[in-house]
Parts: C-alpha cells; structure tokens; sequence
C-alpha cells in the first residue's frame, strides 16, 4: 500500500469514527450542530472548548452525553462564589499511618480526570479562575511544590450564562486564551423543540454508548496533525492574525475602529488544527481557504477584545470579525491592493 492509500484509507476511517461518536450524541442531543462539530473538533486536536448560552439549551446535558460516548474518566465541577482553588485542584491532609505516626498526604480534586465540566465556570472568584491555568494550558497541577501530570487525554469543557451577571466574574483574558473553542449555544427551532418534548416527556431514557477510548482519540489527535497546511493558505491564517492587531500592517479600519487587542498566536493555531480536522470530514488530507473561513469565528471570537467605542454602539465581536474576514484576501498577492481600497 502506497503512503498516499494510507492517508486516503486513515481520513476514511477517521470519517467513520467521528460519525460514530456524532451518532450516539445525537441520540440524545437535538440540533446544535454547529456547536456539537465544534465540541468534538476541540477533542480530536486536545483542545479545550467553552461554551456559551442562556439557561436550559443543553450545554451540560450535552457534554455529560459526550462523556458517556467516550470511555475516559469524568468529573463535573459546579463553580461558585465560595469555590476555592484547593476544590479543585486537591489539598495535602494530615492522616494518620497504622503505626500512629502522622503524615501529610496529598488527597486530588476533581480535576483530576480526562474530561471536566465546569459547569458555570464565570460565578467562581478570578482566584479559582486562575487555578485552571497551568492545568489547560500544560495538563499538569502543582501543588505545594510538587508538580503531577494528567492522564491524556485531557479536556476541559466550560459552561457561562451571559445572562444573570450579578454574582459572575468575567473570565481572565489569560484563560479565555486558553479554550480552543468558543461556541456560543442558540434557541432550538419549531421542529428540534417539538422533537425535545417528544423526547423527554413520554418517559423515554436513551443512554448512549461507549464508542471511542482515549488510545484512540490520542491516534486521531496525531493523524489530524498530519494533515497537509500549505505554504499559502498558512500564510492566510497568519493574516488573518495579523489582520486583528490594531495599528499593524495587516489591519483593516474597521480593526482600527473597534478593536483593542487583537488574537495571540494561539488563534492562528485553533485555525490550522481546526481547518485540518475539517478537511479531513470533507475527505482531503491538506486544508483549502473554505476550511479556514469555516473554522475563523470559533476560534478568534474569544481572543478579540473590543474598545470602548465598540461597546458604546453596541457592536458585537462577531460582527467585527467577519468584516475583517471579508478584508482579508487569500492570495498574498492582493494584500497591499486591499490594503489600499480599505
């Protein structure tokens, strides 16, 4: 078998799983599909995924539905004011050996797992924020000087109501950074909700099944990063980027009118991992401009931050992105033109 039948013969069989894991959800979740692509995208790069949406639409009911696909251990967390760091992450207690003696062992958190809801993630203190940094961005916690590594793989998926603001805090920039993903969780439509109350109001429980183990999400994670990124449509993604910075060479008006601070270079990395996972479904092993487009606003949509004249009309993050998108030319050829005519 040539290298190339290989390829062709892994895309198809990466097809065929992600449908598996898609079905089963399915089974339990109506519509959403845009954000359950997104929530199984953000597994098969290791990325972390928030997700964002006023009470009832489904966002816990759907990553438990998504832990119950996957064999890998699960935890949720239900954030709150009072929460501390130490609930998280584990504390040393002093316990007490056969022989009497008195010793300090350290007890784990229940961050201690492979996939981890944390349920309402914006009603704890930015004190219990930050103890989820070390812990997404290198899957480890230290504690007490003593460094422990998390079982791979390793997924935090995050709940936050934009609603109800009293009693929330906004999360980090450094953490926001951090998700891979944000989807933001919409009103099902006529037929979805009537499908809902059919489903839920007649008694029926429908559990879904194990499909996939974490050996072979880790095998996928590798394959996705195997996946053709050409010279040129990488350096549309670093436009892109660049394309959001306020004051640079790349930047449109509109990112000089309404934009503070634009994406880091983990943006630019979402794209590309996310474009890959993309091409991969539609059956290619290298990443076009379309799988690019597809993939902008879930990535950048968090890594932005508007400035006040922004806020006061009332623009959304969104809105800004998809006109510098449309600023932004493919080829690199065009870019001083379009320069130009913004």
């Amino acid at each position: 078998m040539s290298l190339g039948d290989s390829m062709q013969q892994n895309a198809r069989q990466f097809v065929e799983r992600y449908h598996a894991v898609r079905e089963e959800i399915g089974r339990v979740i109506v519509g959403h599909d845009d954000v359950i692509h997104g929530v199984l995208t953000c597994l098969f790069v290791g990325g972390h995924c928030l997700l964002e949406g006023v009470p009832g639409l489904g966002k816990t009911l759907l990553i438990r539905t998504l832990s119950q696909t996957l064999d890998l251990k699960y935890s949720r967390i239900q954030f709150t004011p009072d929460l501390m760091p130490a609930d998280i992450l584990g504390t040393n207690m002093v316990m007490e050996t056969p022989d009497g003696k008195r010793v300090f062992e350290f007890q784990k958190g229940p961050i201690f797992t492979q996939i981890c809801l944390a349920d309402e993630v914006n009603r704890a203190t930015p004190k219990t924020q930050s103890a989820m940094l070390e812990t997404m961005q290198e899957g480890t916690i230290t504690v007490a000087g003593i460094r422990h590594v998390l079982e791979q793989p390793f997924f935090v998926l995050a709940t936050q109501n934009p609603i109800e603001q009293e009693g929330t805090y906004p999360l980090p920039e450094a953490q926001l950074d951090r998700f891979f993903f944000k989807l933001l969780t919409t009103y099902s439509n006529r037929e979805e909700l009537a499908t809902i109350i059919r489903r839920t109001t007649r008694g029926e429980v429908i559990e879904p099944r194990k499909v996939m183990d974490g050996a072979e999400i880790i095998r996928w994670q590798q394959l996705v990063r195997e996946v053709i990124l050409a010279d040129h449509v990488q350096d549309y993604i670093v436009r892109l980027t660049l394309a959001t910075h306020p004051e640079g060479p790349f930047a449109p008006s509109v990112t000089n009118q309404f934009i503070r601070w634009g994406a880091s270079p983990r943006g630019a990395q979402a794209m590309s991992l996310a474009a890959k996972v993309r091409a991969l479904l539609e059956g290619r092993y290298n990443v076009s401009f379309e799988d690019v487009r597809r993939v902008y606003l879930p990535a950048l949509r968090h890594r932005v931050i508007l400035n006040f004249e922004a806020q006061a009309e009332g623009i959304e993050t969104d809105q800004v992105l998809l006109e510098v998108l449309e600023k932004v030319p493919e080829k690199a050829d065009d870019v001083v033109a379009a320069v130009a005519a913004d």
